[in-house]
């Protein structure tokens, strides 16, 4: 079992839309295997420039580290700190199985921001404007 803080952020608009895009969050966290929320204190979105933020301070069992990093990378927090443990100790099979899960993500996201940005530049150019 390994006990964390996390912080959750979400930025965007309009406000009612962070409120209940980070309510949705934290549901869908509720239901994790493997993962159970002790404390949590959602904030209300507030205005910051032209766009909402909202927070989910979180405090959370893992039963693994193998959880940690899914919960790491499916929910993307701004920061995490493991309260309770200060060693872990890991079977190469799951750190494996971790690793490539996080490769799998990474690609993904790369394959995503890759093809935005090629629309970007076609736009550009059909706008005549130069791409930069």
């Amino acid at each position: 079992m390994i006990t964390i803080k996390a912080l959750i952020e979400i930025v965007g608009f309009p406000e009612a839309h962070v409120n209940e895009t980070m309510e949705k969050v934290v549901e869908k966290l509720e239901k994790e295997n493997g993962i159970r929320i002790i404390n949590k204190k959602i904030g209300k979105a507030e205005k910051v420039k032209e766009m909402f933020s909202s927070f989910a301070d979180l405090e959370l069992d893992m039963d693994d580290i193998e959880n940690l990093m899914s919960f790491c990378f499916n929910y993307l927090p701004s920061s995490v700190e493991i309260q309770d443990v200060t060693e872990l100790t890991i079977k190469t099979k799951n750190l494996t199985g971790s690793l490539n899960d996080m490769l799998g993500k990474i690609h993904e996201y790369n394959h995503l921001l890759t093809n935005i940005h090629a629309e970007n530049i076609m736009l550009k150019q059909k706008l005549g404007q130069s791409p930069e």
